[in-house]
């Protein structure tokens, strides 16, 4: 499986950019699936739902499915978070799994950059998984190559070349 990442600090267009690169891999023909780390509580189940009730019962794992769609969610319960490689493990399989967030994991990269980010200290100088750059200002002193954060096609076209996904 072809592991592609999207990295960048706090409000620099990491889910944007996302977004739009499945958007344009799957107009492709790729079978495209995600991974997004979240580094703060999340829920995706509903106080009431009956799989929240599973899982407020004690359930590690539970499991919804209906004819059009699945989830499996997994409670923690005191585990450390799991690494990458064993989420990327349980994907089905397909082209291109893309991942957002995750900087300090060794999968190859492209870091975004916006003025509005809360943080804008280069994370490329620290990272040698960061391939490229896609910023939506003027980015100068770089030797990594350097996106327009709205050139989704571009930013395609290198992760084709360097996943080495072929059609």
């Amino acid at each position: 499986m072809n592991v592609f990442g999207i990295t960048g600090w706090k409000n620099s267009g990491k889910t944007t950019l996302t977004e739009k690169l499945v958007a344009e891999l799957v107009r492709r023909g790729w079978k495209v699936s995600t991974v997004k780390h979240a580094h703060h509580d999340f829920d995706i189940d509903k106080p009431g739902a009956d799989s929240f009730r599973h899982r407020q019962a004690g359930a590690t794992e539970v499991a919804i499915v209906s004819g059009n769609r699945w989830a499996l969610m997994h409670e923690l319960r005191g585990e450390d978070e799991p690494p990458l490689e064993s989420i990327l493990s349980r994907l089905a399989p397909c082209d291109i799994a893309l991942v957002e967030g995750y900087k300090r994991e060794s999968h190859r990269k492209i870091e975004t950059r916006r003025l509005e980010a809360k943080d804008r200290a280069p994370l490329s100088a620290g990272d040698p998984n960061i391939v490229a750059i896609a910023a939506d200002f003027a980015v100068t002193g770089e030797s990594l190559p350097v996106f327009d954060l709205d050139d989704v096609k571009s930013i395609v076209d290198f992760i084709e070349r360097i996943t080495g996904l072929v059609a």
